[in-house]
């Protein structure tokens, strides 16, 4: 039985269709039914089209119900829409079986999905970074392909990773949420902002410097979110550039300054974010969190 999977930009612009079509190529041979959204390639000032054009093809995607709706990028721009977007629709296509995937600027897709109907999403890899990377850049990440795929026919049942020491023992049960930090804190006291407590909070970001992750997650904190939740779990900080003014300030530094102010248990290590692998993450499902010596399980299968 083929598996429906619809490609659609809805936030930044695609500046060349080749990763697109590369991408495509490659969904269609592990056995997808491939199909790009007629508005795939619009391009307005930095967005893929205006912010009507990307409205409408977020709701075609919606009102199609594949098995498989896919964001080709991420960047900015699905602030501009929520406001806008007919949540009930998204609602009845997940219903239908269809399964949101994407990160970064589609974690507000993602929040405000759990938030407008108690949805699950999936946050993991994007059309052209993680399909559609030239062969000389690496090509498809082995772990990436084999958790997208076991995810989207329903056979992912958990991940694991390794994290620092000091949790062994640790064992939590709540509601796995979150995604981009810059994300999450920008819907912070909006209406599309699912204030979940006693979950399992998973964070990452790109080009932002430790002190601004700081910031940030003490944001979450005097928020009184991270006191909230069971666990937060930490993945992948990339591509921020060191300052002569950091003098041996960190990301660690950064991690242990929020440790500090909050009793819920930071872990590290999760291998998700704007990083060739990534696992695939159910936001909005009940997961079981167990930490063995430094080895790390979140489960949601039966």
């Amino acid at each position: 039985m083929s598996t429906s999977l619809i490609l659609y930009t809805p936030a930044g612009v695609l500046p060349q269709a080749q990763p697109l079509r590369r991408a495509a190529r490659r969904l269609s041979a592990l056995g997808f039914e491939v199909s790009i959204d007629e508005a795939a390639l619009a391009k307005h000032q930095r967005f893929a089209g205006d912010d009507a054009t990307r409205l409408a093809a977020l709701h075609r995607v919606a009102a199609a119900a594949p098995s498989v709706a896919m964001a080709t990028r991420g960047g900015y721009g699905m602030t501009r829409l929520l406001d806008q977007i007919d949540w009930p629709l998204l609602a009845r296509s997940v219903e239908q079986g269809t399964r949101w995937v994407g990160l970064s600027d589609l974690t507000s897709l993602h929040l405000g999905l759990l938030k407008h109907a108690k949805a699950v999403t999936w946050a993991g890899p994007m059309a052209c970074e993680d399909f559609g990377r030239t062969d000389e850049d690496g090509g498809v990440d082995d772990v990436t392909q084999d958790c997208f795929l076991e995810a989207m026919h329903g056979e992912l049942e958990a991940i694991g990773f390794r994290t620092e020491a000091g949790f062994d023992g640790l064992e939590a049960r709540g509601t796995l949420w979150g995604g981009n930090l810059s994300i999450v804190n920008s819907l912070l006291g909006t209406p599309h902002f699912p204030r979940v407590k006693g979950g399992i909070l998973f964070l990452e970001d790109v080009n932002e410097h430790p002190y601004r992750v700081e910031r940030s997650l003490l944001q979450l904190q005097q928020a009184g979110l991270l006191d909230e939740q069971k666990a937060v779990i930490l993945g992948d900080f990339s591509a921020w550039k060191k300052s002569p003014l950091d003098r041996g300030y960190t990301l660690k530094s950064a991690v242990e300054a929020v440790r500090s102010r909050t009793k819920t248990p930071i872990l590290t290590g999760l291998p998700f974010g704007h990083v060739p692998t990534k696992v695939c993450l159910p936001v909005g499902h009940r997961v079981d969190l167990v930490v063995q010596g430094r080895d790390v399980i979140a489960a949601w299968g039966h």
